[in-house]
């Protein structure tokens, strides 16, 4: 299953403007709040969520909060997302890969995600 999601940076930049921390805090946690460095990381990991919930296909809402992920990064710097048990269980959930990207104003985050369960199968006709 794959997702992609494209933020234009400026309204990131426009939401911590006005609401500072507080707005960060609507969409990343404490430690994710650690990891920006600018509107522009922060808008990428927006992305990286809302991708994610794409490609779950259930977008952000109940079944999939922006609390249920968290965006980390290995000792390489690389992206990396971590689930909470929820997600893992309720959707067979065994790996996630991620790609994120600035370009100009934008940026722009791939998720793919390989799932244990058979019941996405291609559908016949």
């Amino acid at each position: 299953m794959i997702g992609i999601d494209l933020i234009k940076t400026s309204r990131m930049q426009a939401l911590i403007e006005r609401f500072g921390e507080r707005g960060l805090k609507r969409f990343l946690c404490d430690e994710e709040i650690k990891l920006v460095h600018n509107y522009k990381n922060a808008a990428a990991y927006w992305a990286v969520k809302e991708a994610f919930s794409k490609a779950l296909g259930t977008g952000i809402g109940k079944e999939c909060s922006f609390a249920d992920m968290k965006v980390y990064k290995t000792s390489q710097g690389a992206p990396k997302l971590a689930l909470s048990r929820k997600l893992i269980a309720q959707f067979d959930i065994l790996d996630v890969a991620l790609s994120i990207t600035h370009d100009g104003e934008y940026a722009i985050a791939v998720v793919t995600i390989k799932r244990s369960s058979t019941t996405n199968k291609i559908q016949e006709f």
